[in-house]
């Protein structure tokens, strides 16, 4: 999915008792209209929107829903212009493997006692929208809902946040998460299968073959390293005087990476920072995992695949999404610090990253170019993927990412995290819930929109 756009398929609902009366072709003009404004402002969020007749019965609706198979749109949202029986549309919404948001909205905005009654005719698909979801429930068809006026509330971005997570769900099964490394020894709370994560998440997990990092690594000239050193240099500043030579091979090992990421068609991949030197590769490719996920490729380290899929999944749908560690509280600040040894999203960071050699005393590998930078403020969702003794759960809470001008940890990935609840609560209920200490920020969320992704996913999900 990354780089590009995600398409939609817009289903508007009718009744043809209104056409057989005579009163449908007078509103359908001013309906239509408001269907093309709905239209413009799903494509102003970035979307591709694919258009449909207005639909009114069961053979419409079927094929407006085989065109959208078709045409390969990645969900279906509906939008219901007047009531329309929901026995006509059922069979065909059930039936598709396309997921269904509903956006519940109308026209005018004011329906008070001094509205004019005529109004009636444009604004009445509300009672539409309870019939179908109701059998959409009873024919067990998972979807979202997202209600309000189009203007004068957030009901568009609630609807394309859910539109957005049934993208990231719909791209982890059939995925392939990369592990170079294996699993970090004693490292229990992430630890799953290779067998576990294809049965419960269709994903395959790939490792490198015998010598074939080290070939790639031998493959990357210094022409192609050279032009990654000038980019490095480009986007982040010197904290310390960088070597050249230790960048140089810093960048090769990062390419090697990024060349064997494309060949396996990985979505997502993780690096064992303790066993690095024993893969092939020289130095702990850092700056890779940054970049990767700049390109909505899902990281997590320590050999995590079950938190590397689970980003890969939703930087399809969310790509202000990163791999994040709470690390230190502030209990006087009530915040938490999130961090990690050199790994974040760069699109994510309130200004320039820093960079400087590491003195890497963690593993066997060489000294590697690291950067380094600070999250930037705003609302965002804290998201775990976690096993219990009842098998997977979703964790997913709203929390806010503080604005920070300045700062003593430069050379440090950090962040300053609030919950919506004390941090002592918090971690409580983290711990409680069996989160582990790996998990994933999305930024431009809300946790409804986790937890649908989650029903997609067959998980339960918890939000604190």
């Amino acid at each position: 999915m990354s780089g590009k756009k995600i398409k939609i398929g817009f289903l508007p609902f009718y009744i043809k008792l209104y056409d057989d009366v005579g009163t449908g072709a007078r509103a359908r003009g001013r309906l239509s209209a408001f269907y093309e404004i709905l239209v413009a402002r799903f494509e102003e969020l970035g979307f591709e929107v694919v258009r449909s007749e207005f639909c009114r019965v069961a053979s419409e609706f079927k094929a407006a829903i085989e065109r959208f198979e078709r045409e390969s749109v990645d969900c279906i949202v509906t939008w219901h212009a007047a009531y329309s029986p929901s026995l006509e549309c059922i069979d065909a919404l059930s039936a598709t493997d396309l997921p269904v948001v509903v956006l519940d909205t109308t026209e005018t905005y004011d329906f008070g006692s001094t509205q004019d009654p005529g109004e009636i005719s444009y604004c009445h698909g509300i009672h539409g929208v309870m019939d179908m979801c109701n059998l959409l429930l009873r024919y067990g068809k998972k979807f979202a809902v997202a209600a309000g006026h189009h203007a004068e509330s957030d009901v568009m971005q609630r609807a394309a946040g859910f539109v957005r997570a049934a993208v990231a769900a719909q791209a982890l099964r059939g995925s392939r998460v990369g592990s170079i490394g294996g699993s970090f020894e004693g490292m229990g709370d992430f630890f799953v299968t290779d067998e576990e994560m294809e049965s419960h998440f269709g994903v395959t997990v790939v490792y490198p073959g015998e010598s074939e990092l080290a070939s790639i690594l031998d493959g990357i000239s210094n022409e192609e390293a050279a032009r990654e050193v000038e980019h490095d240099r480009e986007n982040c500043y010197e904290i310390e005087p960088v070597d050249p030579a230790v960048h140089l091979r810093t960048a090769k090992n990062c390419l090697a990476v990024r060349h064997w990421i494309k060949r396996h068609k990985l979505f997502a991949f993780t690096v064992n920072f303790r066993t690095v030197a024993s893969t092939g590769l020289t130095v702990m490719p850092f700056m890779e995992a940054c970049k990767a996920m700049a390109r909505s490729i899902g990281y997590a380290g320590e050999g995590d695949v079950l938190t590397a899929s689970l980003l890969g999944a939703l930087l399809q749908g969310f790509p202000g999404s990163s791999f994040v560690e709470i690390f230190c509280p502030d209990w006087k600040g009530n915040t938490l610090l999130l961090s990690h040894m050199g790994e974040y999203n760069p699109n994510l960071i309130c200004r320039r990253a820093g960079m400087k050699e590491m003195n890497f005393i963690f593993g066997e590998g060489e000294n590697p170019v690291v950067s380094y930078g600070c999250y930037r403020g705003g609302d965002a969702v804290f998201v775990n993927l976690h096993r219990t003794a009842g098998g997977f759960r979703l964790l997913a809470s709203p929390v806010e990412m503080l604005e920070v001008p300045e700062d003593n940890f430069e050379t440090k990935v950090r962040g300053w995290m609030k919950p919506q609840m004390p941090i002592p609560e918090f971690l409580e209920a983290l711990s409680y819930a069996g989160a582990t200490h790996h998990s994933v920020l999305v930024y431009g969320t809300k946790p409804e929109q986790i937890e649908f992704f989650a029903s997609l996913c067959g998980l339960p999900c918890d939000i604190i």
